[in-house]
Order: C-alpha cells, then sequence, then structure tokens
C-alpha cells in the first residue's frame, strides 16, 4: 500500500473520529435529559445511571395531565407561528426591495437592519415594555407577537435579501417584457422561487420564538393563561412538596422539543439549500 493511500486512510479516521466525539458532545445532554424524564425521584438522586431503572411515565402524566402546560403550548404554538408568518410576510418585502431595488442608502439601510440584531434583549426591554402598555396588549399573547419580530424580522430581511440577490436578473426582466407589473413579478415569480430561503427563515424565526423566555416572562407574568412554554416549564412546582423537579422539567423539556426537531427533520434539505442559495450568485 502506498504512502499516499495511507495517509489518505488516517485523514479520513481522525475525520471521522472527530466526527463522532462532536455529535456525542452535542447529542448527550439532549439524551441525558430523555434518560432523566422517564427516572423515579429516589431513583435520580440515588445515584446517576445512564438508563433509567426504573422506567416510568409518572412525570410525562403530570406534564400532559394539567391545563397549565397544554395551554402554555396551545399560546406558544400561536404566538410563534404567527410571529413566523408576519416576519415572512414583512421580511419578504423589505428584502426584495433591498436586493432587487436601486436607490440610495440601500447598503447602509441593510447593515442598519443587521445592527439591529446585536442589542442584548435586556436593553430593550424597558422600552419594548412602554410600547405594550401603550397598546394595551400587555398581559396576552399579542404582546409577544408584537415585539418578538424586534430579534426574529432582522434575520428574515438579511437571509432572504442575500437570497434575492442571487437570483438572475434575466428572470425579472422577461415578466418585465410580457407586462407583469413589479408585484406581480414579485409574487408570481420571485417569490416562488425563494422558497427554500422562505422554509429556512421560518422555522428559524419559529424555533427563536417558540424557545424565547425574558420577554414571555415580563410582558405576561400578569396572566398565567398568556404564558408561553418556557415560562411555564421554569415555574414548574413538582408532584409533590418541598420536591425539585428535575425529572418533570426533563419530560416538559422533551415535549417541547421532540416537535422542533420533527420539523427540522422534515424540511432538513430545503433548510439546507435555504442556507446555501444565497451563497452563489445565479
Amino acid at each position: 500500500m502506498s504512502r499516499r493511500r495511507v495517509n489518505d486512510i488516517l485523514r479520513r479516521a481522525l475525520f471521522n473520529i472527530l466526527i463522532f466525539v462532536i455529535a456525542v458532545y452535542a447529542l448527550f445532554p439532549f439524551y441525558w435529559a430523555f434518560s432523566t424524564s422517564f427516572k423515579t425521584e429516589n431513583e435520580m438522586f440515588h445515584r446517576a445511571t445512564y438508563l433509567p431503572q426504573e422506567p416510568t411515565l409518572k412525570n410525562y402524566k403530570y406534564v400532559l395531565g394539567g391545563d397549565t402546560f397544554l395551554v402554555a403550548l396551545r399560546n406558544s404554538a400561536f404566538v410563534a407561528g404567527t410571529t413566523s408568518v408576519l416576519s415572512l410576510i414583512v421580511g419578504s418585502f423589505a428584502a426584495y426591495a433591498l436586493g432587487r431595488l436601486r436607490f440610495r442608502g440601500r447598503t447602509a439601510l441593510l447593515y442598519i437592519v443587521l445592527s439591529m440584531t446585536m442589542f442584548p434583549a435586556i436593553s430593550i426591554l424597558s422600552g419594548l415594555y412602554s410600547i405594550v402598555r401603550e397598546l394595551g396588549v400587555f398581559g396576552t399573547p399579542f404582546a409577544l407577537i408584537v415585539t418578538y419580530p424586534v430579534f426574529t424580522l432582522p434575520f428574515t430581511v438579511w437571509v432572504l435579501t442575500s437570497f434575492f440577490k442571487g437570483l438572475p436578473a434575466e428572470i425579472e426582466q422577461a415578466a418585465i417584457v410580457d407586462g407583469a407589473t413589479t408585484f406581480q413579478t414579485f409574487r408570481f415569480i420571485l417569490l416562488p422561487l425563494t422558497a427554500p430561503a422562505l422554509v429556512t427563515t421560518g422555522l428559524l424565526a419559529f424555533v427563536s420564538s417558540w424557545n424565547e423566555y425574558l420577554f414571555a416572562l415580563n410582558f405576561t407574568i400578569t396572566n398565567p393563561s398568556a404564558q408561553t412554554v418556557p415560562v411555564a416549564i421554569a415555574q414548574f412546582s413538582g408532584i409533590d412538596a418541598f420536591q425539585e423537579p428535575i425529572a418533570e422539567i426533563m419530560a416538559a423539556a422533551m415535549v417541547v422539543t421532540i416537535p422542533l426537531v420533527t420539523l427540522v427533520l422534515i424540511f432538513q434539505r430545503r433548510i439546507v439549500a435555504g442556507l446555501m442559495a444565497g451563497a452563489v450568485k445565479g
């Protein structure tokens, strides 16, 4: 066997080992949470085990048996879904203007949109609090729908702008020659071509809204029926008095995480296509 062949085998083996180590490092916390969700309280605090010795569904029955967590799931789905749709609608119009139209200050405006993602959430919390109070939606899910686009919309605009820039100009020119208006060109020709990017940004916006905690806690603190899943999980009290509800929290985390993992697995090809589409100019 040639020396070059040996080097290729060693390089491939080292690469596979590195991938395996990264995969274990990334997936082990998820596995530990999944395993812990089936453990009893005595087993969990007695000794650390990689597999539950006495598997039980009591934790899942506690989580899904009460109305509080189910209401929080409904609120999270409503808020995250509505936020994603609004971000895609507004973001697609803004991205089309920034990516296809020529006007003074376009580049500066694009970087201003990007800079909005750099502000810590806590730094704008007081200002958003005043806006929510003035709009009269404090303590309702609509308070989150109003505020979540602050961090979902800039990302959506940035990603979609890169995608619109990568579309061939000949497509738009052909539509104009055929008599299509600017809106018709955007709606019926360019927008369908952005489907991979729309799926990518919409799903990432959904995940960000689904997992957000700071705004959800502060804007729904006076109304438990409007709280989302992260807030509901943080306020678990446990099945028994003076109990540290670690297993119940893990069970709730699994219930919340599995739908997101399922969505990613279903749309993984479109996600990759959407992330790569704007990288190469057509």
